[in-house]
């Protein structure tokens, strides 16, 4: 019985998920590079303990050719890929810019226009809204 009932609250909750409409552009991803994994670690995990993601992903191995000072520069970074909601986006550049060891932190997003409603919904739960920021 209490698998049952477990199974039963699984389907309800989901399908309250689907039937909830995401409204585009209300949550967004965000990316910025980092050096090496640990600055990665750290600010990712910085970023989620402080509710301003719901998720950080780190992908390794990418190549970054840009010019600094007058000159063209190649780097190995890795790149965050952080979901947020898009009224969080100020405060989640404001973190980066005072957490990250560069002197220009990359901090750019996106909105998202569309993707899976739980996952969405879920996202809009786990970031935290202030009471000036809205949803």
């Amino acid at each position: 019985m209490p698998l049952l009932l477990s199974v039963l609250r699984r389907v309800v909750t989901m399908a309250e998920l689907q039937t909830r409409s995401y409204t585009s552009g209300t949550a967004s991803m965000a990316f910025v590079t980092v050096p090496n994994i640990e600055v990665g670690k750290k600010l990712a995990g910085d970023i989620v303990k402080n509710k301003l993601a719901a998720c950080v992903n780190i992908i390794p191995q990418v190549t970054s050719i840009y010019e600094w000072e007058d000159k063209i520069q190649e780097d190995s970074e890795l790149i965050l890929m952080i979901k947020t909601l898009t009224v969080k986006i100020d405060e989640l550049s404001e973190f980066v810019r005072k957490n990250h060891p560069y002197d220009v932190a990359e901090v750019i997003s996106a909105p998202i226009e569309n993707g899976n409603p739980p996952y969405l919904e879920w996202i809009s739960k786990v970031v935290t809204v202030t009471g000036n920021q809205k949803k």
